[in-house]
């Protein structure tokens, strides 16, 4: 029998895990400070670099925020939309996230999305997804920067109609990643007309399914679209992730 080596674990790691656990669980709550870098010595019964290796990984991570100079100690910050979004970004780019993955976790929460959006919708959110279809009609006899500008729009009051920031995070980040691949379509497509008209007909079905505040058709509309759009681009044996999302 074989055990795999192991890493071994890095002393200032161990800070940083103790102090997300307190942030974590709110023993720490933000805008409370950590105790000095000499006191943190003590506490943990470390030398000064990895306090300081500690210090900067959090503030790295935005979970601090220090001051040279500052005898209070680090700030404890609260945690903030656009430090997710950096966050699911970096992820979102990294080398072993392939298209299928992001193709399939972006139809996951679209589908989500729309689903919430069509029971929780309220009249401003209809009257606003009703301008953006308008917009993207409009933008669609202009170019394709002012289409796409609409059908974002789009989206994201879909996203917000959900009534979960998160979701409303999670979607913007994915589908900026994805967004290359429409481009891509529109410039190499025969009859961008068409294709636009294509994708205006669908945004007019999903409207018209929020307004009816039928969930299912809404996200398998989303799904579906997104599969139908975009699974050309994944290798053929990478479809076993897409197709189970397809109701």
């Amino acid at each position: 029998m074989r055990f795999e080596p192991v890493a071994p674990v890095r002393a200032y790691e161990r800070v940083v895990e103790q102090i997300e656990e307190a942030v974590f669980s709110g023993r720490l709550k933000p805008g409370e400070r950590l105790p000095s870098e000499r006191e943190l010595m003590t506490q943990f019964g470390v030398g000064r670099s990895t306090v300081r290796e500690a210090l900067r990984v959090l503030q790295a991570a935005e979970m601090i925020r220090s001051r040279p100079g500052d005898p209070r100690g680090p700030e404890v910050l609260a945690a903030s939309p656009a430090a997710l979004q950096r966050s699911m970004q970096r992820l979102a780019r990294a080398e072993h996230i392939g298209l299928a993955e992001l193709l399939q976790f972006r139809m996951t929460l679209d589908g989500s999305a729309h689903l919430l959006a069509a029971q929780l919708r309220t009249e401003d959110d209809l009257a606003d997804l009703d301008a953006a279809l308008a917009a993207m009609r409009s933008g669609a006899e202009q170019g394709f920067a002012e289409f796409s500008h609409a059908d974002v729009a789009f989206h994201e009051i879909i996203a917000r109609a959900s009534g979960n920031p998160l979701l409303v995070i999670s979607s913007e980040v994915v589908r900026g990643v994805v967004l290359e691949l429409i481009e891509d379509k529109l410039e190499h497509a025969r009859d961008r007309t068409a294709l636009m008209r294509a994708w205006l007909a669908h945004h007019a079905d999903v409207l018209e399914a929020i307004r009816d505040a039928d969930g299912g058709r809404a996200s398998h509309l989303a799904k579906q679209a997104l599969y139908d759009n975009y699974a050309e681009y994944v290798p053929t044996e990478d479809h076993r992730l897409l197709t189970p999302l397809l109701d």
